[in-house]
C-alpha cells in the first residue's frame, strides 16, 4: 500500500497533487481512506478532489461497496522527469535484477529502452553507456515468471478477488486450484504467490513461474488482518518437507532470531536460555550448513539423516584443519 507523508504547512494545491497521486496509485480509494492518507478530515479530502476537478482533471466517484475515486478518461499525465542520478540508479537496478534487460525483444529490455529514449540527451547518454557496457552474470537460482501472469496475480491481490490457477509442479504434475491470493512475495530471485487454497483447504505458497493459467473469479475475500507476507512465506517454506527437524540450542530466542533464516523453522523458548528449533527439510546437508553458523552449542534431536549430514560436515571441517 502506498503511504504519503504530508507536512502540516503544505498548501492546498500541494495536498491536492498528493491526492491525485493516491487516486492514481489506488483506483477506488474512498474518501475516508484518502483523508487518512493525507492526514486531514474527510471533508478536506473531498475539497482537494474538488480542486483537481476544477483544474480539469477527470476524477470520477462511484457509489457502492466497490466504489470510490478513480481517474476518468482523457487525463494526460506530465512527462517523466529524472535526474542523472535517478536515471542511472534505475538502469543499474534493472540490470542487477533482470539479466535480459539489454535485450530489446525482452519486455523489460523494451521498457528500459523507452525510458532511456525519453530522457534528456545528457542523462540518456550516461544511462545508455551503463546499459551498453554492463555484462551482469546470470543468477542461476533466479526463476523469473511471465510478466502477464504476475500482473494478473498482483491485480487480484489488490482487488481481493479469488482466482483459479493452472499449476505445474517441479516434478511435472499439473492441477487446478481455486485460491484467495493474499500477496506476491519475491524471495532470493524467486516469485511466490502466498494464498489460501480452497481446493486443499490450507495455506499455500506457489511459485509464480510454474503458474500456467490465471482466471480471475467474481468471489471476493478478506486477507488475514495481521498478515505479514514475508514472515508467513518463510514459515511456510520451513514445513512440509521430507525430514522433520528438531534442534535444541543453548541460546535465547531473541539472539537466534537475528542469526538464523526463518526458513529453517519455528523458534520457541524452552527456558530462559534454551530454544527449540522445529522445521523440516528435503536437503539435510543444506540444513546443517545453515546450523553451522550458530556460535553456541546445540543438539540435533531425532532425524538420523540430519545427524549423519552433521557428522559428515564435521569430518570435512576437521580434515581441512589438518597440516
Amino acid at each position: 500500500m502506498v503511504g504519503v507523508a504530508v507536512k502540516s504547512d503544505e498548501s492546498p494545491t500541494a495536498r491536492a497533487l498528493l491526492a491525485l497521486e493516491l487516486v492514481q496509485a489506488g483506483p477506488g480509494i474512498t474518501a475516508d481512506r484518502l483523508a487518512d492518507k493525507l492526514g486531514v478530515s474527510e471533508r478536506a479530502a473531498r475539497r482537494y478532489v474538488g480542486i483537481l476537478r476544477e483544474a480539469g482533471i477527470p476524477i470520477e466517484s462511484h457509489r457502492g461497496p466497490y466504489g470510490g475515486y478513480r481517474l476518468g478518461r482523457g487525463l494526460r499525465l506530465p512527462p517523466l522527469m529524472f535526474s542523472a542520478t535517478e536515471a542511472l540508479g534505475l538502469v543499474m537496478a534493472v540490470l542487477d535484477g533482470h539479466h535480459d534487460a539489454g535485450d530489446p525483444t525482452d519486455p523489460v529490455g523494451s521498457a528500459l529502452g523507452k525510458i532511456v529514449r525519453a530522457l534528456p540527451e545528457p542523462v540518456a547518454a550516461q544511462a545508455e553507456a551503463v546499459r551498453r557496457t554492463t555484462a551482469p552474470a546470470p543468477d542461476r537460482a533466479a526463476a523469473r515468471p511471465d510478466p502477464g501472469t504476475t500482473a494478473a496475480l498482483v491485480h487480484a491481490c489488490s482487488d481481493r478477488r479469488r482466482v483459479r490457477l493452472g499449476y505445474r509442479s517441479e516434478a511435472g504434475s499439473e492441477w487446478t486450484a481455486e485460491v484467495d491470493p493474499w500477496a506476491v512475495v519475491v524471495r532470493h530471485g524467486r516469485w511466490y504467490l502466498l494464498c489460501w487454497s480452497h481446493t486443499s483447504d490450507a495455506r499455500r505458497a506457489y511459485r509464480i513461474d510454474r503458474v500456467r493459467a490465471v482466471e480471475v473469479l467474481d468471489d471476493a475475500f478478506a486477507p488475514p488482518v495481521d498478515l505479514d507476507p514475508v514472515a508467513m512465506l518463510e514459515q511456510h517454506l520451513a514445513v512440509g518437507w521430507e525430514y522433520d527437524v528438531e534442534v535444541v540450542i543453548d541460546a535465547p530466542v531473541d539472539i537466534l532470531t537475528q542469526r538464523l533464516p526463518r526458513a529453517l523453522g519455528l523458534l520457541e523458548p524452552l527456558d530462559a536460555g534454551t530454544t527449540s528449533l522445529t522445521g523440516s527439510t528435503s536437503n539435510p546437508v543444506w540444513y546443517v550448513e545453515r546450523l553451522a553458523v550458530i556460535p553456541v552449542p546445540y543438539r540435533i534431536v531425532g532425524c538420523p539423516e540430519l545427524r549423519q549430514a552433521a557428522r559428515a560436515l564435521g569430518r570435512r571441517l576437521l580434515a581441512a584443519a589438518e597440516p
